[in-house]
């Protein structure tokens, strides 16, 4: 008998004790590629040195302060994100969630303070993923989610790549749209540049705010830092998470100087965001991103890797629809329902996980090498001609 709240379907039960780089190790020495990494989460692999030496070295100095005081490791972390990303403030939090709660309740704060109340709405991609909080799981509408829980009332919803019901659903009370570039949960739903384009015009014209989720598809996951980059656009807001302390909880929002000019003192809080602990690996987890060759060494494996999975597609073509994605977020698209792949492709080693619309996710981490990738293709062969 289990003690813990049972909303996880637990399929794998090893006991893992190790882990290092790619790979992950079970008390009894089994040893599994890990192509989840935590969901997206531990992008530089399992117990990365730069980051161990960084949490053994905070461990000596206070793990936590009340963010009423200043934190030296938040101003540094601020400084370098903002001046990177070329936004103007960012706000802490500790999960994607939050992230995206502290985004909804910016964009409609914005406009309170500038006398337009009445644009309290955000638009969003119907059966779309920002969370599982009251707020998020209304914003993305999946039935799975949403089933026994309130719906609010401020979320409008568009279906995946209908750009007529798209702008027939913005009205005067639109406050924001809200979508993430690369759609993680709902299937590797890659939006095209060109929609991305479109869509920043749009809000400039009809006065709406931008809202990237990039929680999933940034740092560096969609090859660039953010996923939205490779559009040429600036939204006005981003939530981010996952990958930014390198498996330890930390997130939170990037905003433009009108946006953040409606956060005054007191309309949010955290108690644990922004703690030193988790800025100290945020800036470390910096500390690798940002060194020359990193974003260049995504791009070489990435398309080495999608050359290899679209040779096995071809190779099955009865087994494999599609193949999407972009950088190291990777979805594989198959005809059926995959879960049998999927406990296949666990009982020969390889770590995935399941998403909506018939897709399995690779999320390897962002410094793995070709020679895992291999493995892990080599995986995947063996599973489909079983």
């Amino acid at each position: 008998m289990s003690y813990i709240l049972g909303t996880y379907l637990r399929s794998v039960k090893e006991n893992f004790v190790k882990g290092k780089g790619s790979y992950l190790y079970t008390d009894k020495g089994e040893k599994y590629l890990d192509f989840v990494q935590g969901i997206a989460v531990n992008a530089l692999g399992h117990n990365h040195e730069h980051l161990v030496k960084t949490m053994k070295n905070q461990a000596d100095k206070p793990w936590h302060l009340s963010n009423l005081f200043l934190i030296q490791e938040q101003e540094k972390f601020a400084k370098r994100l903002c001046e990177f990303t070329k936004f103007d403030f960012v706000g802490f939090q500790n999960s994607g969630a939050e992230a995206t709660e502290l985004s909804i309740k910016a964009a409609v704060k914005y406009f309170y303070s500038i006398g337009k109340p009445e644009k309290n709405r955000i638009l969003c991609i119907d059966s779309s993923f920002h969370g599982r909080t009251i707020a998020t799981i209304s914003a993305g509408n999946n039935p799975k989610h949403i089933e026994g829980f309130p719906n609010l009332p401020n979320f409008d919803h568009f279906d995946f790549g209908n750009h007529d019901q798209l702008k027939e659903r913005i009205t005067d009370k639109t406050c924001a749209i809200l979508i993430e570039p690369i759609l993680g949960e709902s299937g590797i739903k890659v939006i095209p540049d060109h929609c991305l384009k479109g869509l920043r015009e749009l809000c400039d014209e009809k006065n709406i705010l931008l809202i990237c989720d990039e929680i999933q598809c940034g740092y560096y996951r969609s090859g660039k830092f953010f996923a939205y980059q490779y559009a040429d656009i600036k939204p006005d807001i981003v939530p981010f998470a996952k990958a930014v302390a390198g498996g330890y909880p930390s997130g939170g929002c990037l905003f433009v100087k009108k946006v953040a000019a409606g956060m005054k003192i007191g309309t949010h809080g955290s108690t644990f965001a922004g703690s030193p602990m988790a800025m100290g690996l945020a800036n470390a987890v910096l500390d690798i991103m940002l060194k020359p060759g990193f974003e260049e060494h995504i791009l070489e494996v990435s398309k080495y890797f999608f050359d290899k999975l679209n040779e096995i597609k071809n190779k099955f073509p009865k087994a494999i629809k599609e193949i999407r994605g972009k950088g190291l977020m990777i979805g594989i698209q198959f005809f059926e329902e995959p879960s049998k792949f999927l406990k296949e492709f666990y009982n020969n080693k390889l770590i995935t996980v399941k998403a909506s619309d018939n897709v399995i996710r690779i999320f390897p981490p962002l410094n793995v090498s070709k020679e895992e990738i291999d493995e892990g293709t080599n995986i995947i062969i063996k599973t489909l001609q079983k």
